[in-house]
């Protein structure tokens, strides 16, 4: 790729809201914060102007379906939220197929070994990191192309 492309991607919770960033070639995904939830309105802007300090070109939202692929009720929070983003700034929102990601967090701390009290931390970020990385990978070629 001849110009560098951060990714931003979202996992959106009810309380919380994790954040990963991807490096500048657009290849690696890494925990960037998490965010409290405040109201829609509130974390879209919150997203939109950390999209604008760290350059981003593209966010990815996470958005979970069901095993028939069919939306959930946070599949519907997900797309609002996304919405809200995309009337926050003028960079492209996607939405992902987040399915699993938690649990693929969870499986990570364990693979690390982390004891206890540091796996009982919040794993939104990591599961953004999760998020963001499925999206790398099925999009090598061109991270920017849906």
């Amino acid at each position: 790729m001849d110009f560098p492309l951060r990714i931003l991607a979202v996992d959106p919770g009810d309380v919380r809201i994790g954040l990963a960033l991807s490096d500048p070639s657009g290849i690696l995904a890494n925990p960037l914060t998490i965010l409290q939830h405040e109201s829609r309105a509130a974390d879209a802007a919150r997203i939109a102007d950390l999209a604008g300090e760290h350059e981003v070109k593209l966010i990815v939202v996470g958005h979970p379906v069901d095993a028939e692929d069919s939306s959930t009720p946070q599949s519907r929070k997900a797309k609002r939220l996304a919405a809200a983003i995309r009337d926050a700034t003028l960079l492209p929102v996607v939405l992902w197929d987040e399915s699993g990601s938690s649990q693929s967090a969870h499986k990570t701390r364990l693979n690390l070994g982390l004891g206890r009290k540091k796996r009982a931390e919040p794993i939104d970020a990591l599961a953004a990191t999760v998020i963001l990385q499925t999206y790398l990978d099925q999009h090598d070629e061109d991270p920017a192309s849906e």
